[in-house]
């Protein structure tokens, strides 16, 4: 009898031991397989790391987001996508600090007291999108430089170009990035969009992207091509402040600047739908809503477009869940918008 219960404990004590091995095994496998595609990914985005120290704390990161990426779209509850990306190996705080560089100004919003040029529009068009008008110059990439908000800008004043000579020019982000230091304008350590048309206005436009080209850094300003203007504004007008419906007949009728906290994950990550995620309204980066419309199964969005390259999202767009319960919009993104008056 007793040799029996010996003979079943150890029975149970092999079983168990089997299990955990093969479950050591597993792990082991499942980590062999997550630094190949760690490997993959390093060579598809280039990317090189100083030692082998840096190399495995950004190993785990990826693993970490990259589990997280196929958690979540594997649920399928909501209407938007992840991807693995070139951010893939960075922390949400890591990200921020070198991809977004909206500063909202302390003060008053310097054109609050300048009149909202559409509050009287009344016939509204049901969608729009200024890419199909031939309002919007491709997506470009900040890089890791804090300046989102003179891509902001540009993307806007760009827009308002087309729109009165009829004619698409991919204006310079790196002259704004080198030259403009007004209000909260500091190159690739952040800056503010009314600033930057601040200093469009002051400086008598904006030379082209080809006259000056964007090198993603923080540069001595070259005044010899920043005079050789190619575009100007003549003012500019803040969207009243959380209104989707003002920032609608806004962008009803040209690209406008918003301001939007990307802060976190999912945002990160987003790839395609309407994005609903969890964001809150810690506006942190500047982009452009290019457009809205309505989905096949009436969720209303924004068509947003970004400047973290094509990789990112929708060929470098998002679209955002528009008219929301709380007035300030997805993300903030009715808060602080505004546009170039041509």
């Amino acid at each position: 009898m007793g040799s029996t219960i010996v003979g079943k404990l150890v029975l149970v004590m092999v079983t168990i031991l089997g299990l955990w091995a093969s479950q050591a095994w597993s792990r082991e496998l499942h980590d062999a397989t997550m630094r190949e595609r760690h490997e993959q990914w390093m060579a598809r985005h280039g990317r090189v790391y100083e030692d082998a120290a840096e190399k495995e704390r950004c190993f785990l990161i990826f693993k970490t987001n990259v589990e997280y990426i196929e958690s979540f779209n594997q649920d399928g509850n909501k209407p938007y996508k992840l991807a693995i990306n070139a951010f893939a190996d960075l922390t949400s705080e890591e990200f921020k600090a070198s991809r977004t560089g909206y500063k909202r100004s302390s003060s008053l919003r310097a054109a609050s007291m300048k009149p909202f040029q559409y509050e009287s529009v009344t016939a509204i068009p049901s969608s729009m999108d200024w890419r199909k008008k031939g309002a919007v110059t491709p997506i470009k990439d900040q890089g890791q430089c804090g300046c989102c908000w003179a891509f902001s800008a540009v993307a806007a004043m760009e827009g308002i170009t087309q729109l009165t000579t009829g004619k698409l020019t991919s204006l310079s982000e790196q002259e704004l990035v080198d030259c403009d230091r007004s209000g909260e304008d500091q190159g690739c350590g952040g800056g503010l969009m009314d600033d930057a048309f601040q200093f469009i206005i002051s400086n008598h436009g904006l030379t082209t992207e080809a006259n000056y080209p964007y090198q993603a850094v923080d540069n001595t300003c070259n005044a010899r091509k920043a005079a050789s203007t190619a575009a100007k504004i003549s003012g500019y007008e803040d969207v009243p402040s959380n209104s989707e419906s003002a920032l609608l007949k806004a962008v009803a009728h040209q690209p406008v600047s918003v301001a939007i906290d990307a802060g976190e994950s999912d945002f990160q990550f987003y790839s395609t739908g309407i994005f609903t995620g969890e964001c809150g309204t810690d506006l942190d980066h500047g982009v452009t809503a290019v457009g809205y419309g309505t989905s096949e199964d009436g969720t209303k969005y924004w068509l947003v477009k970004n400047s973290w390259g094509t990789g990112w999202g929708d060929e470098g767009y998002i679209r955002m869940q528009r008219d929301i319960d709380a007035a300030e919009g997805l993300c903030g993104i009715a808060m602080d918008a505004s546009y170039p008056t041509a």
